[in-house]
């Protein structure tokens, strides 16, 4: 059985195109270690099924919306890797991520859920995780061409973001945030805060370790509409399926193996860049804006850190 010489770390890897991409991972490179970040209960039910193709997967447990929780799994880390229980780490993918009906649920550290998942987790962990890697090493963070906000990208079923920090971060911060639409732009704006911290990051990061953003497009059976509300579900469970025959739409397999492509390193992109799918592209005119990118790690930076979190070994 091949040894492994390597640790990838990825979240989001218990269903959609994450639950793919690891797979494909996997199959293509039996030297990885994956680490499955997730809730336990997730994490163990998708186990059995990576292990039968590596016996190198183990999971950590996390809840992304949860400060405590991300620092703990980052310390987690951490040991693991001081330790020599994990090799070297060379990857890290951030896929999970939450899009939800309104923009007024609050998690128990009082930010909006929305943002605290799909960005402050990936901060969180960036921070925390980042002294470790070894070049070379990619870092992927999944987002979405819906941060474009306009009928080309979204074909009108998204608003554009309003980017405003820290006020995003909290609930309520958009026009009648318990309604649908606010819940939708709280998710088109988190996607554009996750290119803020690609850009930010590629700045910091030393030559050999690059980050870029991932967009996978419109992909059918992620999951991700489950809990986004109005028509939403209805129209990726119905309509958008029969445009599976074109271009527009993937389904999660070929989907996860882009995704996996752009872990792997094997899609061409330089530090900092925006896949779409399969190539290096320009992400919106909005989301080159030097000022809110450094703003908002700077912003994350400052909040206070939790030094001593509770690491749950069992």
């Amino acid at each position: 059985m091949t040894t492994a010489t390597r640790t990838i770390v990825m979240t989001g890897a218990t269903r959609g195109i994450g639950f793919e991409a690891a797979r494909e991972i996997l199959r293509r490179a039996p030297d990885t270690h994956l680490v499955v970040m997730g809730r336990r209960s997730s994490a163990a039910e998708v186990l059995p099924s990576l292990r039968e193709l590596s016996r190198h997967v183990s999971t950590v447990d996390v809840d992304l919306s949860s400060t405590a929780s991300v620092a703990a799994a980052g310390t987690q880390l951490k040991g693991l890797l001081d330790s020599g229980e994990l090799p070297p780490l060379r990857g890290l993918a951030f896929n999970a991520g939450v899009h939800l009906a309104n923009a007024l649920e609050i998690t128990a550290d009082g930010y909006e859920r929305t943002f605290a998942v799909n960005v402050m987790s990936t901060s969180e962990l960036l921070r925390r995780l980042h002294p470790h890697l070894q070049a070379p090493a990619r870092i992927v963070v999944t987002v979405s061409d819906a941060h474009f906000g306009d009928l080309r990208h979204t074909g009108g079923t998204m608003p554009a973001p309003r980017w405003s920090i820290p006020e995003i971060s909290r609930p309520g911060a958009f026009e009648h945030s318990g309604g649908v639409r606010a819940g939708r732009r709280a998710y088109v704006t988190s996607k554009l805060g996750g290119i803020y911290l690609v850009h930010e990051w590629a700045r910091r990061l030393p030559v050999g370790i690059d980050i870029v953003s991932y967009n996978p497009s419109l992909v059918i059976g992620t999951g991700l509409a489950r809990e986004a509300g109005g028509a939403f579900p209805f129209l990726m469970n119905k309509i958008i399926p029969l445009l599976t025959v074109t271009r527009l739409v993937d389904t999660p397999g070929p989907a996860g193996k882009k995704l996996a492509d752009a872990i792997l390193g094997v899609t061409a992109a330089a530090s900092g860049a925006y896949i779409h799918k399969t190539k290096a592209v320009q992400s919106s005119a909005e989301s080159y804006d030097i000022d809110r990118e450094h703003a908002l790690v700077s912003w994350l930076e400052l909040l206070p850190p939790i030094t001593n979190p509770v690491v749950d070994g069992g």
